[in-house]
């Protein structure tokens, strides 16, 4: 009998077990078989790998580090990444899923999102105030906010990490990374390319396991300074009450529910494909899959035909063949809910143009689905599904299909499909969401920045400004004067 992979900790610069002896099974989605084990984390690998950091931001190794050579140590992390993309993709593939098309492209992609922080990292500046009083110079400077708990889902994993570890590194900080107990080992395996680029042992340590052992100590630890989190809202929820009592800064990237605007002007090949991309890409498996398509009324049915035409040749398959454009889901519990959900719209009076139930066979395959919706209160347009579901609904006027857009309590991406410049311009700056993507989607870049309003979320990933959300800023007060401090009563 072969023997399955398993996948151990990492923790101050070692690979182990967990405390407990605990290990997990993982399955692949695509034949929903066991493929590897893989060990978990309990409280005392929390704590270890909390110390190790503490330790590590202490450590002249990593604390005198120049800012010049920790980006060195990140250059040299993005080279190994591209080395080591297929592989990863291929890890990420079998645990996930997702299309290997996707996650090696997707793996070697994120090297730019460490080149990026890489860059920025001897350039974290301070500044030197026009202070109000002559005898004082006072200047500030930016240090590493501390120890930060990384939590990252099973979707798109080298990209979530790239975007909280790049800025984090470049920063100075020291890091807990918390892989999905669903689908981790592309970040286990991803911690031997830390380990190789030659970071100081302690200031990234990846472990994964449940909530109980792993998740909630890691969040109500006292000693993490930072949270990042990418996640669904009801697990927000608990992580923001776990930092309470510690204040530990937090930012949250969640989910949505994002509004695809075509307007009767657009171009319909590409607005079919900005739908079926916002959609069926990555088997709908997206935190801004735009599963609310709002049409302007006079385009629904020419459009609903094109999507179909296009759907019919969509390829459900293996996702390690290259031939394949639509992969299993993660979890079987996927198929269960989408399943449930259609339908509940079926009895809402919601039209299935397409597709609608799972493919029969092995694995977590479902057919790539259109919905076409006659109210707002279908299912289909309230609840997030993580699957290939496409639902349409009409609009008859601009101020209509911004008011449906916006009829929702998240607000992570947008789409605006139109010819009309100004009606692109004057629709987006009304969108409530974090992103908007015109006459495309589902773009993503090391220099934009990414995250979401409302319950979507808030804080922002990617971009100059996220190295700034690792940091502190510290004033210093020099009195200039030669003299000595005057009145202690009254304040300067």
């Amino acid at each position: 009998m072969t023997q399955l992979p398993h996948f151990q900790l990492f923790i101050d610069g070692t690979w182990s077990e967990g405390h407990a002896g605990q290990t997990m099974m993982t399955q692949n989605p695509a034949t929903g078989e066991d493929w590897a084990s893989f060990a978990c984390a309990a409280l005392q690998d929390v704590d270890r790998a909390i110390t190790a950091a503490r330790r590590a931001l202490n450590d002249p190794a990593w604390r005198d580090m120049t800012q010049t050579q920790r980006g060195k140590l990140l250059y040299r992390l993005a080279d190994l990444i591209e080395e080591n993309a297929q592989e990863l993709g291929r890890l990420e593939t079998t645990d996930s899923g997702k299309l290997l098309a996707e996650t090696a492209s997707q793996t070697a992609y994120v090297g730019d999102y460490y080149r990026y922080y890489a860059g920025l990292a001897d350039k974290i500046e301070g500044a030197v105030l026009p202070i109000d009083k002559p005898d004082m110079h006072v200047f500030t400077r930016r240090e590493p906010i501390g120890i930060v708990a990384a939590i990252v889902p099973w979707n798109a994993q080298m990209f979530l990490t790239a975007t909280k570890l790049g800025p984090a590194l470049a920063a100075g900080c020291a890091v807990v990374l918390k892989a999905s107990e669903v689908a981790p080992a592309p970040m286990l395996a991803f911690a031997r390319l830390i380990e190789q680029a030659g970071f100081p042992a302690g200031v990234v340590s990846v472990v994964t396991g449940d909530a109980e052992n792993c998740a909630i100590p890691l969040t109500r630890h006292p000693d993490v300074d930072r949270i990042a989190f990418t996640g669904g809202p009801d697990t927000a929820r608990h992580v923001v009450r776990n930092s309470a009592e510690s204040f530990a800064v937090t930012s949250l990237e969640l989910g949505g529910k994002s509004p695809i605007l075509v307007f009767e002007d657009a171009d319909l090949e590409g607005a079919a494909n900005g739908l079926i991309a916002g959609n069926f890409g990555a088997s709908g498996q997206s935190c801004v899959a735009g599963s609310r398509g709002l049409i302007h009324r006079p385009i629904l049915e020419q459009l609903i035909a094109v999507i179909a035409e296009k759907a019919a040749n969509i390829v459900v398959g293996d996702p390690l063949d290259a031939g394949s454009h639509l992969g299993p889901l993660c979890t079987s519990a996927q198929i269960d809910k989408i399943v449930t959900t259609l339908a509940t719209a079926k009895t809402q009076g919601a039209k299935v143009h397409f597709g609608g139930a799972p493919v029969a066979g092995a694995g977590n395959y479902m057919a790539p689905t259109l919905v076409e919706c006659t109210s707002t209160d279908t299912e289909t347009l309230q609840v997030e599904m993580f699957g290939p579901v496409m639902s349409l609904i009409p609009f008859d006027t601009e101020e209509e299909a911004i008011s449906m857009a916006n009829d929702t309590p998240f607000g992570l991406g947008s789409g605006v499909f139109t010819q009309n410049l100004a009606r692109a311009h004057r629709v987006s700056a009304r969108l409530k969401a974090g992103i908007c993507w015109i006459n495309t989607y589902r773009a993503i870049s090391p220099i934009a920045p990414f995250g979401g309003y409302n319950q979507s979320g808030y804080g922002r990933e990617a971009g100059i400004d996220a190295i700034h959300d690792y940091t502190r800023t510290k004033t210093t007060w020099i009195n200039t004067s030669g003299s000595p401090m005057a009145n202690p009563f009254v304040m300067r």
